[in-house]
């Protein structure tokens, strides 16, 4: 049994998210904050980081209450470089080294325009934030990691980088290009010790809804599916990390962005006309 024990111990430390010094962006709210307490339940020790600095405060507040890990929260606005690269420094200081893992959350929520109607102040803001502040993210602390030899990157990107529903351009745009970085990166981290996940949700029960530039009817019919059919925010984080102690790219948490997954790969110009008609359909604001 000691033999069992010591093996079973020997395990959990080698778990990538374990007693990880982690950087978490977004970790205010949903996701991110889930993410953030998770990780303090696994014994690490994270920063938070958001661009509201009291929603920050307040999941450092949550962690000081665990019997694990530690917190420290940072203002950081994602769509700003000098920020993340300030949020880098940041992360060295606090933890005395780099950081063993680096999870790109922060993201907004934007939809119910077609193209052509979405404007480029819109365009700008979704994708300063959603791309461009994952892509800060990954060409400031990559470098960090790679040195090391060691550690992990998450991505946040959602099931609307491959599904590419009507009237959310601005926002699948976004999480495509999430997904490419994210592969990419893969590909050119591969044996260097360092693992990369990229997080591939629908709906998760968040404020991305509220706090997003979303048309009313739109922003209703995602908090009706969401109720339904969507993962808590704790539910997904605790699976994505799993995930990524196993060494997977992809995690696809939901039944629905599964099967929208292999539709539009085997049936592409079905899916499209399907995914057409479905916009039609849907209530117009």
């Amino acid at each position: 049994m000691f033999g069992l024990e010591r093996v079973l111990r020997a395990l959990r430390t080698e778990r990538r998210t374990a007693h990880a010094k982690a950087v978490v962006t977004g970790a205010g709210s949903g996701i991110g904050r889930a993410f953030a307490l998770e990780l303090a339940r696994r014994g690490g020790d994270v920063l938070c980081a958001d661009i509201d600095a009291d929603r920050a405060a307040e999941t450092v507040a949550l962690i000081e209450q665990l019997p694990t890990g530690s917190g420290h929260s940072v203002q950081c606005d994602v769509s700003d470089r000098g920020a993340v690269a300030l949020l880098a420094e940041q992360a060295q200081e606090f933890f005395g080294g780099a950081p063993t893992l680096v999870i790109n959350n922060a993201g907004v929520g934007i939809g119910g325009k077609p193209v052509g109607d979405i404007g480029f102040e819109d365009w700008d803001w979704a994708l300063g934030i959603n791309l461009w502040g994952v892509v800060y993210g990954c060409e400031v602390f990559t470098p960090l990691l790679r040195d090391a030899g060691r550690g992990g990157i998450i991505n946040v990107a959602s099931a609307a980088g491959f599904a590419a529903a009507p009237s959310m351009a601005a926002y699948n745009v976004s999480k495509a290009g999430v997904m490419s970085l994210s592969e990419t990166l893969a590909a050119e981290l591969n044996g260097s010790g360092v693992a990369v996940t990229v997080l591939c949700p629908t709906f998760v029960k968040t404020n991305v809804f509220t706090d997003g530039r979303i048309t009313p009817g739109s922003m209703n019919l995602s908090q009706q599916l969401a109720r339904w059919s969507g993962l808590s925010a704790e539910n997904v984080a605790a699976r994505t990390l799993d995930a990524h102690d196993s060494g997977r790219l992809y995690v696809v948490p939901q039944i629905d962005a599964s099967v929208i997954w292999h539709l539009k790969r085997h049936f592409p110009a079905l899916y499209v006309r399907g995914a057409g008609l479905v916009g039609r359909l849907l209530p117009k604001d």
